[in-house]
């Protein structure tokens, strides 16, 4: 080769997708080696960011070590089609067409996006549930009260509510001032999987459009977004499809791509949904560009079969629980995912910081179990992925039950 010569680097010199496709022969434990987890640590907690298998890491330094070794070109010759073609990729296993689909980093901004880029007039109104994501809240008061608009909370019974009782909250939100509804798909602080299809559907007969929050959605469940009838939808890609840290989309119907924009106005401003979300300025892509290696680990691991199979452990894991803490769980199996709700057998006030306390007490005993404060109490959250098993969660019940014990002593 001449010198000064470009050169074309291989796109995947690490495990190849027919690799990653490879049926895995078991599940818990002995599977615990394809992340880079702490054996030291109990990790049950995979609903809040996720762990990326090192076999997708490893896909995530190749894409980085090209762009390294040839920045220029790779920023403008090589990433505009490795990212459609990530993004093609994503938009197969999420039900979408890849038109429609656009890479952010979390879905914390994705909503940014959508919510920032309405037109609101003062005594607009905005519901959001009551589970609704903290960051989102946030953002939503932010635009609240920046066009004088009103946040407007549905009030989402818990603990165990019916698909009833969460229809005729979001219902009772909607007025004729309702401009947007946000919707979760899978609450964070409570671990429901909503009726989405049919809040959807209320929000439609009231001519409301709707932005679903999706963050936990992406493999945990199946997704249909063009059959869901939304307006937009974020997802995460971090979370349940394991795919690096700073992987979101933003899924926009084709009606409603030319009213929003980035939060990042960029080069693109003007062209089109795709041109001003593919680049809002010079950044790392690699997270976006191993998502197509994530989506193959998750089919080595079963796909569909892995979730059922986390759905069914993450039952267990909250009747294991609640049955050896003598207190209650927060969801019935129709509302619930690989996420679950364990009410603390505690009694006394409610506050931010008795459960930063608590908190501490368990990151102290080397576990990232999370708690939430709902009116009914505080609250334990459990997470099942593949790499969890049974065992876990009895050294789980373990541990809470000698903090509590502690705690009366």
């Amino acid at each position: 080769m001449k010198a000064g010569a470009p050169r074309t680097l291989p796109l995947t010199e690490y495990p190849s997708h027919a690799t990653l496709a490879n049926a895995l022969p078991a599940l818990g434990a002995a599977i615990r080696h394809e992340w880079s987890l702490d054996s030291e640590w109990l990790t049950v907690n995979h609903g809040s960011y996720g762990a990326t298998p090192l076999a997708v890491t490893a896909v995530q330094d190749n894409w980085r070590r090209q762009l390294e070794a040839q920045p220029g070109r790779f920023m403008r010759l090589v990433l505009p089609e490795a990212l459609r073609r990530a993004a093609s990729a994503l938009a197969e296993f999420v039900g979408a067409e890849a038109s429609d689909l656009a890479f952010v980093e979390n879905a914390t901004v994705g909503c940014n996006a959508v919510l920032r880029s309405l037109k609101l007039e003062p005594g607009d109104e905005i519901l959001v549930l009551s589970h609704v994501y903290g960051a989102v809240r946030n953002t939503v008061r932010y635009v609240a009260e920046t066009t004088s608009a009103r946040l407007v909370e549905a009030a989402i019974p818990f603990p165990r509510p019916t698909a009833d009782s969460i229809l005729e909250a979001v219902a009772a939100g909607l007025t004729a001032r309702t401009r947007i509804a946000v919707l979760d798909h899978i609450t964070s602080a409570s671990a429901l999987v909503l009726p989405l299809e049919r809040m959807i559907a209320l929000c439609r007969a009231a001519n409301v459009p709707v932005l679903v929050d999706g963050a936990h959605a992406p493999a945990q469940i199946g997704l249909d977004l063009v059959g869901l009838d939304a307006d937009w939808y974020v997802g995460n890609c971090h979370k349940w499809l394991m795919a690096p840290k700073g992987c979101g989309f933003l899924w926009a119907r084709r009606d409603r791509q030319n009213r929003i924009h980035p939060v990042t106005i960029s080069h693109g401003f003007g062209k089109g949904f795709l041109a001003e979300f593919d680049w809002t300025g010079t950044r790392d892509p690699s997270a976006y560009l191993a998502v197509d290696a994530a989506i193959a680990f998750h089919h080595r691991l079963g796909g569909g079969a892995l979730r059922a199979r986390n759905v069914a452990l993450a039952d267990e894991a909250t009747r294991l629980l609640a049955d050896r803490l003598g207190t209650e769980r927060g969801s019935d199996p129709a509302l619930s995912g690989s996420m679950g709700m364990i009410r603390l057998p505690l009694t006394g006030p409610v506050t931010a910081e008795r459960v930063a306390i608590l908190q501490a007490r368990l990151l102290e005993a080397a576990t990232d179990a999370p708690l939430f404060a709902h009116d009914s109490g505080i609250w334990l959250r459990i997470s099942a992925q593949a790499y969890n098993e049974r065992a876990d969660y009895e050294r789980l019940a373990e541990i809470v039950a000698h903090m509590l014990s502690s705690m009366e002593g």
